[in-house]
């Protein structure tokens, strides 16, 4: 039975990893991202495993040539085994944004944003899943920039945007403290949830609690809202219990006075364990020169992803209040 592309791919990444994490003692994850840094550069620095390793890392290599997949093959791929490492060494935040969560922040930027060339930011960048699967849906010049506080995960990002060619700009480094970062034209981003613990740090941001820590999903809004162009446009993936928290009328309160809410689409809960856990896509537009909000925003209760007829009755309808109130 002949394997798929993505099926190719995950083997070689897989073996080459198991190959270099039993050679230099490293995590899987530490070696899947070596091995994906050899397999780009298209070489393996001599001095850098035994010679047996080296003969056993090239005659796996010299089976893929990169050229013959597309994008979303590398990156489906590369996704499956990052899975696969995190099942071995799980922490809260490393969760990875599903596919078809950011095949939707993919199609809602691709809708919002009129222009051919645009800034774009993830500042919760992780391993780059979530911007390379948008980057990979927009046919346009993008210039994009992501960060990241964790070492291990920006390292992935990097070899990720590299096997898919994509030139991104990442910071490692806290995305809540100072960011030299020219301001861009969209934000995306799967937030991180829970309580910031630098409380001295978020004494800067309007949205800090009163007492105790803040949310840092709060201030992560309010850091992407200073770092977006007037008019810019700001997707999130937000927990559906954003504005029901006791810190949340700090949030309503900054939303008022800096962006209107374009629109908000409700994650089917069959995509999650408990109800809890339960996520939307929010839309949000910083105010500026001519901004409006919208007649009615955007607001959509997404059916089960893997029917096609409720997401064709979906894909209708927002495209109609695209032509209603975007032109």
């Amino acid at each position: 039975m002949k394997i798929s592309s993505v099926e190719e791919l995950f083997t070689i990444f897989n073996e080459t990893a198991l190959l270099l994490q039993e050679e230099l003692n490293y995590t899987y994850l530490e070696a899947l991202a070596e091995t994906g840094e050899y397999l780009f550069q298209g070489s393996v620095p001599e001095d850098a495993v035994s010679e047996l390793t080296l003969k056993r890392l090239k005659k796996q290599y010299e089976q893929i040539h990169l050229e013959k997949f597309s994008n979303e093959e590398i990156r489906k791929a590369y996704q499956l085994v990052i899975l696969k490492g995190m099942k071995e060494n799980v922490q809260p935040n490393h969760q990875m944004t599903p596919d078809t969560v950011g095949m939707l922040v993919g199609y809602l930027v691709d809708r919002f944003m009129k222009q051919p060339t645009f800034r774009l930011l993830d500042p919760a960048v992780g391993t780059g899943n979530m911007l390379t699967t948008v980057l990979n849906h927009l046919d346009r010049n993008v210039t994009s920039l992501g960060v990241e506080i964790d070492d291990l995960l920006i390292k992935l990002a990097y070899v990720n945007a590299n096997l898919q060619e994509h030139a991104v700009e990442l910071f490692n480094q806290d995305s809540l403290e100072l960011l030299f970062i020219d301001p861009v034209d969209v934000v995306i981003g799967d937030l991180p949830i829970g309580y910031y613990p630098n409380d001295v740090r978020a004494e800067d941001y309007q949205v800090k609690a009163s007492e105790g820590h803040s949310y840092s999903h709060h201030l992560f809004i309010e850091q992407s809202v200073r770092h977006t162009v007037p008019g810019g446009y700001l997707f999130f993936v937000i927990p559906n219990g954003l504005f029901e928290s006791e810190q949340a009328p700090l949030l309503h309160e900054f939303f008022k006075e800096n962006v209107i809410v374009q629109g908000l689409l409700q994650l089917p809960m069959s995509m999650f364990k408990s109800k809890n856990a339960a996520k939307s896509i929010l839309i949000l537009q910083k105010n500026g020169e001519g901004v409006k909000p919208p007649k009615q925003a955007l607001l959509v209760d997404l059916p089960n992803l893997s029917s096609p007829t409720g997401m064709d009755n979906i894909l209708s309808g927002m495209e109609k209040w695209f032509l209603e109130n975007k032109g």
